[in-house]
């Protein structure tokens, strides 16, 4: 039976401008995400949800991961959130783990808030 892990995270879209104005945007930006992930979200119409909702998916995962107690520290870069199948988000792990896992996330997000639920299965 495999272990399951979950993590969630809210994020405030006005915190996440914040962040990105402080320091002209490309400190935090390129801290945080990855190439993928700031062409995708500077494509979109309104960028900063679509940050944010990367954001909160990056904190859900940790969280899982974390709880895992399989690792100790999860650089935010080694997390990334693609747009899969049907534009559903995926999660690629850039980090050497020692054992195989099966990841899903759900982002959501208005003009004010994004939220991201992770589970992390664990296979043995």
């Amino acid at each position: 039976m495999p272990d399951i892990f979950i993590g969630a995270d809210i994020v405030s879209v006005p915190r996440i401008k914040k962040s990105i104005d402080a320091d002209t945007g490309k400190g935090f930006i390129d801290r945080i995400f990855t190439v993928h992930e700031i062409e995708y979200c500077s494509a979109k119409k309104y960028p900063l949800i679509h940050y944010a909702g990367r954001f909160a998916a990056k904190e859900a995962v940790t969280k899982a991961l974390l709880s895992s107690e399989f690792v100790e520290s999860v650089p935010m870069q080694s997390i990334e959130i693609i747009s899969g199948k049907n534009r559903c988000p995926e999660v690629n792990l850039n980090m050497q783990l020692d054992f195989k896992y099966n990841c899903k996330v759900s982002i959501s997000h208005t003009d004010d808030n994004a939220v991201a639920f992770a589970l992390l299965e664990i296979l043995t």
